[in-house]
């Protein structure tokens, strides 16, 4: 059960965060002031895909509570760390961002540390 939790919240976290990436590029700078923040809340609701992304968070939210009831803190909140991997993958393939040397070697860091701590 931990790898089906672990999964769903691997994946949900992905979904979010890449459909946030792509919309909120898409709608370009806000402001942060009170007139921007709800400007910002009338924007979500008129993006179909910043209203997923924001279930899709749900979702991971909801999977790492379960998670962490079952399996030490110890072992989730580094085994999520996957989702770092598959998004800089994401953001270079389907967002068409630049990814740099050093951050490639940092993701291949976080990569084996997900798989030394699976082993386990």
């Amino acid at each position: 059960m931990k790898w089906v939790l672990l999964l769903l919240m691997i994946s949900a976290t992905i979904a979010s965060d890449v459909l946030q990436s792509h919309e909120m590029k898409r709608a370009g700078a806000q402001s942060v002031g009170a007139r921007g923040l709800v400007r910002l809340l009338k924007l979500i609701a008129a993006r179909k895909f910043l209203v997923l992304a924001v279930a899709c968070m749900a979702v991971s939210f909801f999977s790492f509570m379960a998670l962490v009831q079952t399996e030490p803190l110890s072992f989730a909140v580094p085994a999520s760390a996957a989702s770092f991997i598959f998004e800089t993958l994401l953001a270079r393939y389907a967002l068409k961002e630049t990814i740099t040397p050093r951050r490639a070697a940092g993701t291949l860091i976080v990569m084996f540390g997900v798989i030394l701590l699976g082993g386990s």
